[in-house]
């Protein structure tokens, strides 16, 4: 597996590739040797399918089939092209020039297969021991043979590093990747990239903030809990409202006191997937996007332990905006820790907007398949934006209802609200309900429920593991709201 990807302009390339629709007509540029291996009948064009030509006197031509122009999406694009990484990568190629035709968006196209190549540079085995062998590095030197394709191709890598990142951090296990371990990585971030600055809540001073949530979830282990706050905030940007990106950061999830099966606990280093796509993205934000206005990451970074000294059902705990829950569910926690954000948010930071992003149900998953992530919102223009963003990514989103029917289901009998309503009917939703009684109805809000989409046995993102879902998205929702001011 090739180690990095780069984009040069080497002279020489050991392959040039051509991209070409099912159905379409060969690319002018197209060399005899090539046409003649389009005709072969092993070939059709469908997305992802490969062939090769060999000529004497130049480099190898490699084929890319795009499948049929009515399928083609953005997501298409980066499938398409992360095929087309492994071949390079089964042959040993270092350098590589890549031909397209004119695209109605070419820059986009050169986006997704750079995604797609950086994406390939991550290894699921970040811990190997003495009985793996060393995989030998190998620097892959990318070039587009278009201008905007080559911008477009540069950004895609650029983003694929954030997206790297942050399948890293989630893959970490919990016996390093702790809630401070988590607020070292932020500060490190900050350290590394310009224009980012951190602050870690922790300790007497998440009682201080009352942030009750945080201590109540995380009081059971003997990792402490804490608030890591990141910002982005550009010179001239005094007094514009910031985007909030609010990721739950539960680094291991037992359950709680509501203990998970042994069959249900494995995999929950997964759950600080939100949290870790908010810092994926914050990367992306200070190096790539670049927005004339503020940017807040928030991480509310936890671990779900069991202990004398847990939470309890029947428990409970008033917030600092002073709605009280009753505890009926430990295995519930990512709510309550994400009720703290947002009280935050929008008491302290004056937000523009909040998007939260969270590993919170399995009832998304059960009711999207994998297929796509659930967003719930009561406000149509901020839903729209993720939707898009979502749709611009290839990080596709269901629209889920949240309103009053759900509010009530949280109601409480002696509290105001239950942090879980043991009716499995409509558990997605009626979780989405129970944050919308911690955030300003005014403040333009959407959840992200990525249950289903956080990992992937399936051989679309390179390795088996992590996807790090959402990073791009949030990306471009940025992206798109700085070209819209």
């Amino acid at each position: 597996m090739f180690s990095s990807v780069e984009i040069s302009a080497a002279p020489h390339p050991e392959a040039i590739v051509y991209c070409v629709l099912q159905g379409g007509e060969p690319p002018l540029s197209l060399p005899d040797e090539a046409r003649q291996a389009m005709q072969r009948p092993e070939f059709r064009g469908k997305r992802g399918q490969i062939i090769e030509a060999f000529s004497p006197s130049g480099p190898r031509v490699i084929l890319l089939g795009l499948g049929l122009e009515k399928d083609f999406t953005v997501d298409g694009m980066r499938k398409a092209a992360l095929k087309l990484a492994q071949h390079i990568d089964v042959c040993e190629l270092e350098v590589v020039h890549i031909s397209v035709d004119s695209a109605a968006d070419t820059q986009a196209f050169g986006q997704a297969f750079g995604v797609s190549f950086e994406l390939m540079t991550c290894s699921a085995r970040q811990m190997p021991g003495s009985r793996t062998d060393a995989s030998p590095e190998q620097n892959l030197k990318l070039k587009g043979l278009d201008e905007e394709f080559d911008k477009g191709l540069a950004r895609g890598v650029a983003i694929g590093k954030g997206v790297n990142f942050t399948r890293t951090l989630i893959n970490t296990p919990p016996n390093i990747a702790n809630p401070l371990w988590m607020a070292a990585q932020a500060e490190e971030l900050g350290q590394r990239v310009s224009g980012l600055s951190v602050r870690v809540i922790q300790g007497d001073e998440l009682e201080k903030e009352h942030l009750i949530g945080l201590i109540n979830v995380g009081k059971a282990s003997e990792n402490p809990p804490c608030m890591i706050r990141i910002e982005w905030k550009p010179e001239g940007s005094e007094g514009k409202k910031p985007v909030i990106l609010l990721g739950k950061t539960i680094t291991y999830d037992t359950g709680g006191l509501s203990i998970k099966t042994k069959t249900g606990m494995p995999g929950m280093k997964y759950d600080k997937s939100g949290g870790c796509a908010v810092l994926g993205a914050m990367q992306n934000i200070a190096e790539v996007v670049k927005p004339g206005f503020p940017v807040v990451g928030i991480l509310v970074a936890a671990e779900n332990s069991i202990s004398s000294n847990g939470y309890r059902p029947d428990d409970v705990i008033t917030y600092r905006n002073g709605v009280t829950v009753e505890v009926t569910n430990t295995d519930a926690e990512g709510r309550l820790v994400l009720a703290d954000g947002l009280c935050w948010a929008c008491e302290v930071e004056s937000p523009d907007c909040i998007i939260d992003i969270a590993t919170l149900t399995g009832a998304a998953h059960g009711a999207l398949g994998g297929v796509y992530a659930a967003v719930f919102g009561e406000i149509s223009e901020i839903v729209d934006e993720v939707k898009q963003a979502g749709t611009d990514t290839g990080e596709e989103i269901w629209h889920l209802p949240v309103n009053d029917a759900y509010r009530d289901m949280m109601k409480g009998t002696v509290s105001d609200v239950v942090n879980s309503n043991l009716n499995p009917g409509g558990a997605a939703s009626a979780a989405a309900a129970f944050l919308t009684f911690f955030c300003d109805p005014n403040v333009p809000y959407a959840h992200i429920d990525m249950a289903g989409v956080s990992h992937t046995k399936r051989d679309e993102y390179a390795i088996e593991g992590p996807s790090g879902w959402g990073v791009r998205l949030l990306t471009q929702f940025v992206s798109s709201r700085m070209e819209n001011k």
